[in-house]
């Protein structure tokens, strides 16, 4: 199976809006979705990418029709759109995605990282496989996809943004946990080593966001622990991350935002 193939694409002709790059646009309910959706209607043409195979592993199973779902709600917001299925495990994917992207929207302004692999697994349990695919799509991954916006950066200096999902989940979920740490890491590299781009790099806990995965009892726990008694929604961290990459966002930079509702 090829790590990167392009399964959706509208109009090929410029548009003036700026392409924004969003991974892990697999599911309707998820935070790539709703952050893909927000972007579209600020003004940004939208790349999205996603990789059905890890949808099918998990307990939510591959929600149907999902990618031509967010196509439609990205297109209904005036954006010219385009779904990529990539394999970032795989390190050639990184470079092919970016290929493609540019290939069927033009050059990228924005790359917003919200794919993860993300298999419950503690210190003791964990496989070695395991916690190598989690380095390889969490942070490898990750790495691989900024060096290629780094390298290919050609918009004016100030508009460029990178921004990372990340997640300070440890217990219980070890390799998650310790490859979302060293993503941290990454991208705030990248706010010091593109400064001559004048990329801004952040990273953004979203904390706890029910996009299907929670159980009720996590659930129960996890709103009697957030001053604001709600679960955060894929919509909050969407408008977060919209501020960040708009004009007015540029401000902020080389940051850990923690965007949890107050969480203890």
């Amino acid at each position: 199976m090829e790590s990167v193939k392009s399964v959706k694409s509208v109009e090929s002709v410029e548009s003036g809006r700026p392409v924004a790059l969003v991974t892990g646009v697999g599911r309707t309910v998820g935070i790539g979705a709703a952050v893909a959706e927000r972007l579209a209607a600020s003004g940004w043409d939208i790349a999205y990418s996603y990789w059905t195979p890890y949808d099918t592993r998990m307990p939510w199973g591959v929600e149907g029709g999902a990618v031509e779902a967010v196509g439609a709600a990205l297109g209904a917001r005036g954006a010219r759109h385009l779904a990529v299925s990539a394999d970032l495990a795989d390190p050639e994917a990184p470079a092919r995605l970016f290929d493609q992207v540019e290939a069927g929207l033009g050059p990228v302004t924005a790359l917003v990282l919200s794919h993860a692999e993300s298999v419950d697994s503690g210190l003791l349990e964990t496989t070695v496989e395991s916690f190598d695919r989690h380095f390889a799509v969490n942070a490898r991954a990750s790495w691989l996809l900024i060096r290629e916006f780094g390298l290919r950066f050609t918009g004016a200096f100030g508009t460029g943004r990178i921004v990372a999902l990340t997640s300070d989940h440890t217990v219980g979920n070890l390799p998650y946990g310790a490859s979302k740490g060293a993503l941290d890491r990454i991208t705030r590299a990248a706010a010091r080593e593109l400064a001559h781009l004048g990329v801004t790099a952040n990273a953004v806990d979203p904390g706890p966001t029910d996009t299907g995965w929670m159980s009720e009892q996590h659930r129960a726990d996890m709103i009697g622990h957030t001053p604001l008694a709600r679960l955060g929604t894929p919509q909050d961290a969407a408008h977060l991350i919209d501020f960040l990459c708009s004009p007015q966002g540029q401000w902020v930079n080389g940051q850990l935002l923690q965007s949890s509702g107050g969480l203890k």
